[in-house]
């Protein structure tokens, strides 16, 4: 038997836990503050029935001021009531949006890492804050009002028809045709239109932002037309999705909405007119008036009450989209850990037969790789660009597994490893490496959290960074990022060597080091590197191919396979892929030697 989709509203009050009570409670708060909202009303009708009465002698109304009271006591009510509503939906509201922060970080925990090179932070920040934004909103104000207003419009339902059927049935008139108007635009093959609106507003705010952010570069390579044509066509495409829906579908029912909610006096007036000659016939003109009266007041508030349940209808679209952001979080994959974790035997790396593919490729990035890196080797992956070095190496920390075959740490398929375990055996230097907005000395001991200063501040000696500490005027207590203090792309590579040393882990994953620093920074990586790999088992990838002389092995890719692996000069004499590599990359070195020349 297929499973019945849940709600998206049950959906999202499952993260308010033990708070959830508090929604109902909310609920029925505001359902009540809405009857009581009411009440003032019959009390105006009692008011002018007694006046209507006694007229002219108004002073035999001895009533009034008692339902002057009443009225008083209930409106007043209604707003203490309301109140009370609020407080019990903002704490379950409170409590929902942060749970669903805390599951989906929690979630985004166990994910695979290199999950996030192809999902950018931000896209998923606003994808959580979206979905906890919204879910706020909607539990701590939406649902109250929706529950209000639909007490609201029963108690309106069961005042229509008390005092006299025939004006009451008037009034519901209106109250019929706007509910068929505001139907035929939000139900049906409409709510997909309006999906289809919501969406193509998403990609016209985020084609403005890219926009807005590649400015300088539009600037600088006179691109201006050619950039703006993206954002031109997402403004375009939201137009003729909004014009469709707007126009094309809400144009006549909101129309005709507005015009029965607003003018609801004009089913009244008809039926009075018709009504009132029996009424001055059977003595009841006064009690008519009266009635009257009410209706005529009471017709005017089918608007308000309208207006509300065409804005609390809107929560379920808000539900909907609350959910969506929420799962984009919770869709992404788990990493898998193994129940019976083993200990790796030594620090080897092998790949076995692997290859993967990266989910949503047509082709595999890696193909039946085999290759050995023993305890304290150096092992370079080099090859043309997309050759799948990178890949390669992502797979020995597990930023993804192997679609096929296996990675070894000490004869241990990494998935059978515990991923502490595997984190603490292997340090990762990145081309790009984030310094966080903190003090440089937690920068570095964030690699070892126990660590002590002195332990820190031997780290970064090591790693080349004295010149860095002794030009800041905290030194290592400065904090990256404020009062100006930002560091070149070399200094940023050099505080990052420092985490890996202080690391000290046996393994060590270099991904192109050096490829952003000017010559003095990479002379001081260089050096640092040196005290990184030392008694390491290291599998170093490389563009820049004088790097890799000195490797034990020479492992080539090309096209995800392996094409060729040996020593540099076993290579060189090969003739082969890595032999052409080397003669470019010696052509490369002696054009830029003579252009120098020339300069000068």
């Amino acid at each position: 038997m297929k499973e019945k989709k849940r709600n998206e509203i049950s959906v999202l009050l499952d993260y308010a836990g033990s708070y959830k009570v508090l929604t109902y409670v909310g609920l029925v708060l505001s359902a009540i503050a809405m009857v009581l909202g009411t009440l003032p009303y019959i009390c105006i009708w009692l008011v002018v029935r007694d006046l209507i009465a006694v007229a002219p002698q108004w002073t035999k109304a001895t009533e009034v001021t008692r339902y002057g009271v009443l009225a008083f006591v209930f409106a007043f009510g209604g707003i203490i009531v309301y109140f009370a509503a609020l407080m019990c939906t903002h704490l379950s509201a409170f409590r929902t949006a942060s749970n669903i922060r805390k599951k989906g970080m929690k979630h985004l925990m166990k994910t695979p890492l290199g999950f996030f090179d192809t999902h950018a932070s931000g896209y998923l920040r606003n994808r959580l804050d979206g979905a906890a934004s919204d879910t706020e909103t909607l539990l701590a104000h939406n649902m109250a009002d929706m529950s209000g207003t639909i007490a609201m419009f029963i108690t309106m339902l069961v005042l229509m028809f008390m005092f006299d059927w025939r004006m009451g049935a008037a009034c519901f008139m209106a109250a019929l045709v706007s509910i068929i108007a505001m139907s035929s635009m939000m139900g049906g093959k409409n709510a997909s239109l309006m999906m289809e609106y919501q969406s193509a507003q998403d990609v016209m705010s985020k084609a403005g932002t890219e926009y807005v952010r590649g400015i300088p570069v539009v600037k600088v390579f006179q691109q201006t037309v050619y950039s703006f044509k993206a954002f031109k066509q997402a403004i375009e495409d939201y137009s003729a999705k909004a014009e469709k829906y707007t126009v094309g579908v809400c144009q006549m029912p909101q129309a005709v909405n507005l015009t029965v909610t607003e003018g609801a006096f004009i089913f009244l007036a008809p039926v009075a007119i018709f009504i009132a000659p029996s009424e001055i016939r059977n003595g009841s003109f006064a009690t008519f008036i009266t009635n009257f009266a009410f209706y005529a007041v009471f017709s005017a508030i089918i608007s308000t009450a309208l207006a509300k349940i065409m804005f609390a209808a809107g929560g379920t679209m808000m539900a909907q989209t609350a959910v969506a952001r929420f799962n984009e979080v919770m869709n992404a994959p788990v990493l898998e850990i193994t129940d019976n974790p083993k200990e790796p035997q030594g620090n080897t790396v092998e790949f076995k037969d692997v290859s993967f593919t990266y989910e949503g490729s047509g082709s595999p990035a890696l193909s039946h790789v085999s290759f050995k890196v023993k305890g304290g080797q150096t092992v370079a992956l080099v090859g043309p660009s997309g050759g799948g070095k990178t890949t390669a190496a992502s797979l020995i920390p597990r930023f993804w597994d192997a679609t096929e075959g296996a990675v070894e740490i000490g004869g241990v398929n990494v998935k059978d490893t515990d991923p502490h375990v595997l984190m603490s055996r292997v340090a990762f230097v990145f081309q790009n490496n984030r310094l966080f907005k903190t003090s440089i000395l937690e920068n570095v001991r964030i690699a070892r959290r126990q660590a002590t200063r002195e332990e820190v501040l031997a780290a970064l000696e090591a790693a080349q960074c004295k010149d860095i500490l002794e030009k800041l005027e905290k030194g290592v207590d400065t904090v990256i990022g404020t009062e100006g203090t930002y560091l070149s792309g070399g200094e940023q590579q050099r505080v990052a060597l420092a985490r890996a040393i202080l690391k000290d882990a046996p393994i060590v994953v270099l991904d192109e080091a050096t490829a952003f620093a000017d010559p003095e920074n990479e002379v001081l990586i260089q050096k640092a590197l040196s005290t990184l790999m030392k008694d390491k088992t290291v599998i170093m990838i490389a563009h820049r191919l004088s790097t890799v002389v000195g490797a034990d092995r020479i492992i080539v890719l090309d096209n995800g396979e392996v094409v060729e692996q040996g020593k540099h000069e076993e290579l060189v004499n090969n003739n082969g892929l890595y032999s052409k590599m080397w003669e470019d990359y010696n052509k490369a070195v002696k054009w830029k030697i003579s252009a120098s020349e020339e300069v000068r």
